[in-house]
């Protein structure tokens, strides 16, 4: 018999609309920096995970273009609870610092494959609503409590 695996919920929720729209645009400039190697777009990456990990989300580019997104064309809000939506941006955060960092000192490999990694779970969300985060975060929240 298959494990039920229960996503660990803060009872806050989030718009999945607008967290998918997020995935989407992260997928689409991971796809322009996986052809053209911009720096820069890796850098912009890690300051919006940043800013939506870590409680800033009001500041975030991406998240404002995603709600204006759903304004204009009248996306339904579908909630849906924000802690593993957070916690996946934490380590969206983590893989495009690294994608920066390594791309800025020469080390364009690491930064591809970071990135790739990167763009295949922002596929999943954006495409099939499968949220790797959500998966990692029951673990994560069941490994800290025992």
């Amino acid at each position: 018999m298959p494990v039920q695996i229960e996503c660990p919920v803060d009872f806050v929720v989030t718009n999945e609309n607008k967290v998918r729209l997020n995935a989407l645009w992260v997928l689409i400039l991971s796809i322009v920096y996986l052809f053209t190697n911009w720096w820069i777009i890796p850098a912009f990456l890690s300051v919006d995970f940043y800013c939506r990990g870590f409680g800033k989300a009001k500041l975030s580019l991406i998240s404002l273009l995603s709600e204006t997104t759903i304004k204009t064309l009248k996306i339904a809000h579908k909630p849906i609870d924000q802690a593993p939506k957070i916690f996946a941006a934490k380590v969206g955060f983590l893989f495009s610092i690294v994608a920066a960092v390594t791309q800025i000192i020469g080390f364009s490999t690491a930064a591809l494959v970071s990135i790739a990694v990167m763009s295949f779970f922002a596929f999943l969300e954006s495409v099939f609503k499968i949220c790797a985060g959500c998966y990692v975060y029951t673990f994560y929240i069941k490994f800290i409590q025992h």
